[in-house]
């Protein structure tokens, strides 16, 4: 359902009442916005700031001389979040539905273009460089994947759950996607789209002999792509021993995992990180989380932990709701949407603690960054819209059983 009625996110006015988690409160006659989805991610993105300013000075006094330099960046990219959110909220769900191969060729191109024309960062070509601004293009395939996925699986639902044909089909196209991005290089990007796709091919009911084997073959892939590249395995080794080498390749983890230690259970205080000084590298990107734990404690990591969980679940909720009124597009989307920050959050979190091999995936919505902040703010938007669409068509149906 596409409506021409603008939306207008405050015109209720604010009044910012929680609804329980999994409550349907999609009553005709409340708002037609899930007001604590938008205050969970409005909160997020206000702790990330804070945060932000709080890791990064220490580096950014040692680059650029200015404490404030990744601050002052950060401000910019949340300006570019909330133009984000209006030309978002502002197009129909219908639009993404009808464009999602064309937005997906573009996506390719772009990939292509990174190989070519892309800026360098640490011996990983995965920038392009407009200006000031340097967009990074697999941040914007893991958004524009889900979109293109979710208008597949509904054109094809059929011929996905009755032969092999509609099964190979997306995999060809997340494999061409895999493979531009393994050569930026950047693994990390291929097993969150990986996870991805398994999971809305699942949600969609692909066949289980299928679904087995593309598991298996995934799995296969991710091990051998560890064991031909030194620097992959050097990580797999060091995460599972990283005071075999504290101060070669288990650096990083060790230094982590001591913020941690010093965090307690309710830290050092906002800003009393030591080992953002000068120990721990990527202190305001990759682990940021190290640094939240070090300063604000145990009880301080599990209330960000609950509100990304919170994100997650109610993003997997409007999934289920949309799923009950006909609207595959939209519950595929919100779906895909919902493992996304759910995954991310873990594999985040489970490098700076030791569970996982680093992989180089930010924590959402926390972690400086600017194409991680604006995809994901993208994302979300689109799920606002999406819930906004649903309220509105129950609204209109009451209205037309009365009139």
């Amino acid at each position: 359902m596409a409506s021409n009625e603008q939306l207008s996110l405050f015109r209720q006015g604010i009044k910012w009442a929680l609804p329980s988690l999994l409550s349907d409160d999609s009553a005709p006659g409340m708002q037609l916005y899930d007001r604590s989805f938008l205050v969970a991610i409005v909160g997020l993105m206000c702790f990330g700031f804070v945060m932000v300013m709080s890791a990064s000075m220490p580096e950014a006094t040692k680059l650029t001389g200015d404490p404030f330099h990744f601050m002052y960046r950060h401000i910019f990219y949340l300006i570019g979040c909330i133009a984000i959110a209006f030309v978002v909220l502002k197009f129909d769900v219908s639009y993404w539905e009808k464009n999602s191969g064309m937005l997906m060729l573009g996506v390719l191109v772009l990939l292509i273009a990174v190989l070519f024309i892309g800026t360098s960062v640490n011996g990983a070509k995965r920038w392009l460089s407009v200006g000031p601004i340097r967009i990074q293009v697999a941040e914007m395939a893991k958004f524009i994947f889900i979109v293109y996925m979710a208008g597949y699986l509904v054109r094809r639902h059929g011929e996905l759950r009755e032969n092999r044909k509609g099964f190979i089909k997306p995999i060809c196209v997340y494999g061409l996607f895999a493979l531009l991005i393994l050569l930026q290089p950047d693994l990390g990007t291929v097993v969150v789209l990986f996870v991805c796709t398994v999971s809305l091919l699942f949600l969609a009911g692909a066949r289980i002999i299928d679904f087995m084997a593309l598991i298996l073959l995934g799995v296969v892939t991710f091990v051998l792509l560890v064991l031909f590249e030194p620097y992959r395995m050097r990580r797999v080794t060091s995460f599972m021993d990283p005071w075999e080498d504290p101060f070669g390749s288990g650096y990083q983890l060790t230094q982590s995992l001591m913020a941690y230690g010093r965090g307690d259970w309710f830290g050092q205080g906002l800003g009393n990180s030591i080992q953002k000084l000068a120990y721990l590298p990527e202190a305001h990107t990759d682990f940021i989380f190290a640094v939240i734990g070090e300063e604000l404690g145990f009880v301080g990591i599990i209330m960000v932990l609950l509100a990304l969980f919170f994100v997650a679940i109610r993003a997997i909720r409007l999934g289920n709701l949309c799923l009950k009124m006909q609207r595959p597009f939209e519950s595929y989307v919100a779906y895909g949407v919902g493992i996304w920050v759910c995954f991310q959050t873990v594999v985040n979190v489970g490098a700076s603690i030791g569970m996982l091999p680093t992989k180089g995936l930010t924590l959402p919505f926390i972690s400086y960054g600017g194409s991680s902040l604006w995809v994901m703010t993208a994302a979300v938007m689109l799920l606002v819209r999406i819930d906004y669409e649903r309220r509105l068509s129950l609204v209109q149906a009451v209205q037309g059983r009365t009139s």
